[in-house]
């Protein structure tokens, strides 16, 4: 077995992720896959039933364009999920935000934003973050500047009106020594309700009063999130059970099925093929900008992430059917070639038969639904491999 290391971001942190062989298979559908959310809805007024708090946020009832989670019946193959995620998910000058909300529309995929808190505070208001062990007012990552946190609520309020889901990657992305991966509990309790703080108070830290609230209750819509560098996930997990989450994507895994870890939905970044490499790379675009080295000009690492990510699609639509978990940041690394992958990805996948592109929260939505024994069987299957009772025979082949 090959082992690589591989950078996570945005620390450069170090994982150790082994390598495993698996083949492709490919079957006719059985039976009718529950249906993903159809993110189309237009960004309209919504009536309010009630403000919260500043009235930066409001209640206006469930969320547009949600898919009703079905029960899979005993041997029914499920569908293919794929998540994209975005980790800070802020909408400056570059415009990637409203961009790939833009695709979800085209492409009938919803997705989840993790939106940091921070994006929603102004520099001027950044007293209002007291971050664990750190000075107030300190992050490592930049204070968006104020047209931007304004260009990002916007952007937040339509992506939730068009069915993508609003997460959290928490405040300040403090990664490396002395950072998250320090943390305790209760400073991640901190941290979690700062960040609905700064979205639940926006008109307060801005003093846009005459701005529409965000359709939503943060309270009951930050349901899961990323912590920074993929570190201190053990005690974020436990503060994020206790305050209302159902997942955390956080961890480092494989092509399988999920299950649950300290009572939420675990649903890690994979590891998947690297093209042309003896090795696999987490499903990030960092990692592969990590991995890369200096070979080959810009359009060709575009390239060699588009063909690993729809690698790893095909060894699981043709295989166990795990759902497929991409992450993302909206950056312009190496020109910008990462973020065309994705969007060829997005492209390339979301119309395919059996193939819906969904939230996290959309996801879990489906796992909670499930037979447990169904689920179990579904966990048991290795990378790669599909059950003989479904149509094709079993599996893995070499691909």
């Amino acid at each position: 077995m090959l082992v690589k290391s591989v950078g996570v971001m945005a620390g450069a942190v170090l994982v150790a992720v082994a390598v495993r062989e698996s083949g492709l298979l490919r079957g006719e559908s059985s039976g009718t896959p529950a249906q993903a959310g159809r993110p189309d809805a237009a960004s309209t007024e919504r009536p309010v039933r009630r403000l919260i708090g500043d009235g930066s946020t409001a209640d206006t009832g469930p969320q547009p364009s949600q898919p009703t989670p079905r029960r899979l019946a005993p041997g029914q193959r499920p569908p293919q999920f794929v998540v994209f995620s975005w980790d800070g998910a802020g909408e400056d000058s570059a415009r990637l935000f409203s961009k790939f909300l833009d695709l979800g529309r085209r492409h009938n995929a919803a997705q989840t934003f993790f939106l940091s808190g921070l994006y929603a505070l102004p520099e001027a208001g950044k007293h209002h973050y007291r971050p664990p062990g750190r000075e107030r007012g300190a992050s490592d990552i930049g204070y968006l500047r104020t047209a931007d946190v304004r260009r990002t609520l916007a952007q937040v309020r339509r992506a939730w009106l068009e069915g993508h889901e609003i997460g959290t990657h928490f405040n300040g992305h403090f990664c490396g020594p002395g950072g998250v991966g320090t943390w305790t509990p209760a400073q991640w309790r901190s941290e979690i309700r700062q960040a609905r703080w700064f979205v639940k108070n926006w008109k307060t830290t801005t003093g846009w009063k005459s701005l529409p609230p965000l359709p939503f209750d943060y309270d009951r819509e930050m349901v899961g999130g990323r912590t920074p560098c993929l570190e201190g996930s053990a005690n974020a997990r436990e503060a994020a059970r206790e305050m209302g989450f159902r997942y955390d994507s956080s961890g480092v895994g494989t092509q399988v099925w999920p299950g649950r870890r300290a009572g939420l939905w675990d649903l890690p970044l994979q590891q998947v093929p690297l093209p042309g490499r003896g090795f696999e790379v987490l499903s990030m675009d960092y990692n592969y900008l990590a991995n890369q080295g200096g070979s080959g000009g810009n359009a060709a690492r575009g390239r060699q992430m588009h063909e690993s990510l729809m690698r790893g699609f095909e060894r699981a639509y043709d295989g166990n059917r795990a759902p497929l978990i991409i992450g993302n940041h909206f950056e312009q690394w190496n020109g910008g070639v990462y973020m065309d992958a994705v969007e060829d990805v997005m492209r390339d996948t979301c119309g395919r038969e059996e193939v819906r592109c969904v939230s996290f929260r959309q996801l879990v939505d489906w796992l909670d639904v499930q037979d447990p024994a169904v689920l179990a069987e579904l966990r048991g299957l290795d990378v790669g491999v599909r059950p003989a009772a479904w149509p094709g025979g079993a599996g893995p082949i070499s691909g």
